[in-house]
């Protein structure tokens, strides 16, 4: 998601808590991580450390990557990998994965999966090798917590008809995949809010949107942002971001002036909307956010806040609803 950040492992670890120790599942192998739930940067690191006694289908060495994936949620957009490691059945990645946007509700309520794949040069698709589902409601924020997790064989179920023809799509997919993607969020945004004292106005930042749904038949979307600032007043009113090109989870860092009093500001509307760029043909709404003092929760403290104080950028994360944003009166 983002494109997710991908760095070195810190140098120091928690000790691993071991879980599942039974011979099956150990005959499959076992996976060291660690994961730390960042709740003042609203980011969820997982730190893939190494696995021993992988059992790929053939004899020698194996060449072997780790692949994450937040559950609930659809695949392509929380999906990240760690580099491949080659020629050996007890891989070290010390690799960290981030999911930015990653809140305490996302903790409550979805699961992590871990996957570990053989990296074949010889065939199209990867050779999954072992996975571990891990409930992240386990996670105390701001404390890293180590695990020492035996792999078990991944779970597949057949697509229903509808899903098999949609995108070309494979015909098997995860396990409880189409129930845990229904209904599920079309993603969000990472809005910079700040009234310019000096500049006489309003910054909006546009940084990053997380998870955004996909639009193209490759499984992924080209987003931009449009803002829009209503009741318009004749001065600039509508902006843009550039165009960010397959990705679920783009970085803008963009920012936008509104100039006006904080009073005017206050009676007005910021219309805040992703969309997926097609080339000779309408643009897909993939989802959009209202900020006004009409709106409610993080919405209206947002722009509250902003606006009761001047020259303090605040920033909040903001799920995207799947209907277009509204105009008042």
């Amino acid at each position: 998601m983002l494109t997710p950040a991908i760095h070195s492992a810190p140098q120091l670890q928690p000790e691993p808590e071991p879980e599942g120790d039974s011979d099956d599942s150990t005959a499959l192998g076992t996976l060291e991580f660690t994961l730390l739930f960042d709740a003042d940067n609203s980011a969820l690191h997982c730190t893939a450390h190494r696995a021993k006694g992988l059992k790929p289908p053939a004899s020698g060495s194996v060449d072997t990557y780790v692949k994450a994936n937040l559950l609930p949620g659809a695949s392509k957009a929380s999906q990240l990998r760690t580099r491949t490691v080659r020629g050996t059945r007890g891989p070290v990645w010390e690799e960290t994965l981030t999911y930015h946007g990653f809140t305490r509700q996302d903790a409550g309520r979805k699961t992590l999966r871990l996957c570990v794949y053989e990296d074949s040069r010889l065939r199209r698709r990867a050779t999954p090798l072992g996975e571990l589902r891990v409930p992240l409601r386990k996670l105390v924020p701001n404390r890293a917590r180590g695990f020492d997790i035996c792999l078990e064989k991944r779970r597949l179920t057949k697509r229903p008809k509808r899903l098999d023809t949609a995108r070309g799509m494979s015909l098997y997919e995860e396990e409880g995949m189409e129930a845990e993607t229904s209904g599920e969020e079309r993603g969000r945004i990472l809005l910079s809010l700040c009234y310019s004292s000096q500049r006489g106005g309003l910054l909006v930042g546009v940084l990053r949107c997380a998870h955004l749904a996909p639009m193209d038949a490759n499984g992924y979307s080209d987003p931009f942002v449009r803002l829009f600032l209503h009741p318009s007043s004749g001065k600039k009113s509508k902006y843009k971001t550039s165009v960010r090109r397959k990705t679920l989870n783009p970085e803008f860092n963009e920012e936008f002036f509104y100039a006006g009093h904080r009073e005017e500001l206050a009676q007005k509307a910021l219309l805040v909307s992703v969309w997926d760029y097609d080339l000779g043909t309408a643009d897909d709404f993939i989802g959009g956010v209202q900020l006004s003092s009409r709106a409610s929760g993080e919405r209206l403290h947002h722009w509250r806040e902003c606006l009761s104080r001047s020259d303090r950028r605040l920033e909040l994360w903001h799920l995207l609803d799947s209907v277009p944003p509204q105009l008042g009166d």
